[in-house]
C-alpha cells in the first residue's frame, strides 16, 4: 500500500546536517523526533536553542520546539520515516568507518513497523545502503526489506545525500535539487513523499549505488579543481609570480574557471569523500588520489613558510626563535562558519604550536573558546588588533568576511604569509 502522508519523522544524528533537516520538517508541522547520543545537544535543542552555528537555524529550532513539533531524545521512537545523518569518518589507511551508520540502524530497528521508510543521508561508500539493509534484516527478521526491483518490502529504504553549503543550509535544503536513490523504484517514490514536505528543488530519481557515487563524485570533482589551484600556488611561489593575479587573468578566458588556492582542504566532505572512491577502486582512482595527496600536502607547505619566517625574524631582529610571536587568522575549515572539522588551518596552527609553544595567537571570530588541543599548547584566542600589535608574523588562513572587509595596518618589518591572497595588496 502506498502511504503518501508523512506525519512523523525521526532524524538520527542532530549535527550540521541532521538538525537543519529536523527543523525544516518541523517547520512544515510534521512531528519530528530527533535522536542523538550527545546529551548536551539533546538538552540544548529541547530548550529551543542550537549547539552549532548556522544562520536562521536558531529561529527555526526555537519555533519548532516552542510549538511542539520538535523534540530531541537519546532513545528512538516509532515514526513514519527515519532519516540517518550520522558521521562517516575513515580509519587506518583512509578506510571508511561505517560503525556510526551500523549503530544508527541497530538503534532504530526495534521501533520499525510495516510501511516505514528509512533514508540514509550520510556520505557513504558505494554499497553502504545495501549493507545497511542487511544489518536491519539481521535484527528484524520479521520484516521484509527491499532486495530487488521486483520486491514489495515492508520497509522501504533509499539513499539521498545532502548537498548543502555550511552557512546557507536553511535556504539550500529547500531550494537545492535532491538525488533520490531507492533500493527499488517503490523505495524512491516513498523517499520522494518524505522530501516533498519541504523541498522545492527537483527530485532526481536513480538507484542507491548511483546516488552514493554521485555524492562522492561531486566532492572529488571539487577536490581535483582545488588541487590544481593549490599546485599552481606552489609553482608560482617558486617562480616569483603572484598566483592570485595569474588566476584572475587566466579566468578571463571564456572557458577557464580556476578556483582559488588556500592552505589546504577541510570539512567533512571534500577532504574525506574522495578517499571512499579510492578505497573502492584503488588501481583506477589515480588522479583522484593525487588530488587528495596534493591538497593534504598544502598545510605542510604553509607550515614550512611560517618556520622560514620565524627563523628570518629571529636572525634579523637578533632575538631568540622562542621570542617570535605568530598571529594566525582563521581556524575554521572555510569562511564564515564555526566548523573546525578536518580544518587545514587548525591543523597548521596545532602542528606549529607543538614546536613553538606559547608563541601563537589565533584570531577566529566565529568561536568563543579554543579547542583544548590548542589551549594545551599555549595558543591564545585574541582580537585582530591584539594579534597585529603583538605578533612579528601574520598568517592569513581563512577568508572570513571580517578579515576581507578590514585589512589591518601592518608595521614595517612585520611579515605577512597570506594563504588566501586577501591581504597581499
Amino acid at each position: 500500500m502506498h502511504k503518501s502522508k508523512v506525519t512523523s519523522v525521526s532524524v538520527v544524528g542532530l549535527g550540521y546536517i541532521g538538525l537543519p533537516a529536523a527543523a525544516m520538517f518541523a517547520s512544515r508541522k510534521v512531528k519530528v523526533i530527533g535522536i542523538d547520543v550527545n546529551q548536551h545537544a539533546i538538552e540544548t535543542i529541547n530548550k529551543g536553542q542550537i549547539h552549532i552555528v548556522e544562520p536562521e537555524l536558531d529561529l527555526l529550532v526555537h519555533a519548532a520546539v516552542t510549538e511542539g513539533y520538535l523534540r530531541a531524545t537519546a532513545v528512538p521512537e516509532p515514526a513514519d520515516a527515519f532519516i540517518i545523518a550520522v558521521p562517516t569518518p575513515f580509519k587506518g589507511d583512509y578506510e571508511p568507518d561505517l560503525s556510526y551508520i551500523k549503530a544508527a540502524a541497530n538503534s532504530i530497528a526495534p521501533v520499525l513497523k510495516k510501511g516505514d521508510v528509512i533514508i540514509l543521508e550520510s556520505t557513504s561508500p558505494v554499497g553502504t545502503t545495501e549493507q545497511m539493509v542487511e544489518w536491519l534484516a539481521e535484527v528484524r527478521p520479521d520484516l521484509r526489506f527491499p532486495k530487488s526491483h521486483l520486491d514489495t518490502p515492508d520497509v522501504h529504504v533509499a539513499y539521498c545525500p545532502e548537498r548543502v553549503l555550511p552557512g546557507h543550509v536553511v535556504r539550500e535544503l529547500v531550494q537545492n535539487d535532491r538525488i533520490i536513490g531507492g533500493i527499488t523504484d517503490a523505495c524512491s517514490q516513498r523517499a520522494i513523499d518524505v522530501y516533498r514536505v519541504f523541498v522545492d528543488g527537483e527530485l532526481l530519481i536513480t538507484d542507491a549505488r548511483t546516488a552514493e557515487m554521485s555524492k562522492l563524485t561531486e566532492n572529488a570533482f571539487r577536490d581535483a579543481n582545488i588541487a590544481f589551484a593549490n599546485e599552481l600556488s606552489l609553482i608560482c611561489d617558486r617562480l616569483n609570480i603572484n598566483v592570485w593575479e595569474l588566476i584572475k587573468l587566466a579566468n578571463h578566458h571564456p572557458r577557464v574557471n580556476i578556483l582559488q588556492p588556500g592552505p589546504g582542504v577541510g570539512g567533512h566532505c571534500i577532504a574525506v569523500d574522495p578517499w571512499f572512491i579510492v578505497h573502492s577502486a584503488p588501481d583506477m582512482a589515480k588522479s583522484i588520489r593525487q588530488a587528495r595527496e596534493t591538497n593534504n600536502a598544502k598545510p605542510r607547505w604553509v607550515e614550512s613558510k611560517v618556520v622560514e619566517a620565524i627563523r628570518f625574524v629571529a636572525a634579523n631582529h637578533e632575538i631568540a626563535e622562542t621570542d617570535v610571536k605568530v598571529g594566525c587568522f582563521g581556524l575554521a575549515f572555510k569562511a564564515n562558519i564555526d566548523d573546525l572539522r578536518e580544518s587545514p588551518s587548525l591543523d597548521i596552527v596545532h602542528t606549529l604550536a607543538k614546536d613553538y609553544r606559547g608563541q601563537f595567537i589565533a584570531v577566529e571570530p566565529n568561536i568563543n573558546e579554543l579547542p583544548n588541543s590548542l589551549r594545551e599548547l599555549g595558543v591564545q584566542l585574541q582580537t585582530t588588533q591584539a594579534a597585529i600589535d603583538e605578533c612579528h608574523i601574520i598568517v592569513m588562513l581563512v577568508d572570513h568576511s571580517e578579515f576581507v572587509e578590514a585589512k589591518p595596518e601592518l608595521r614595517k618589518g612585520q611579515i605577512l604569509i597570506d594563504a588566501k591572497g586577501i591581504w597581499l595588496n
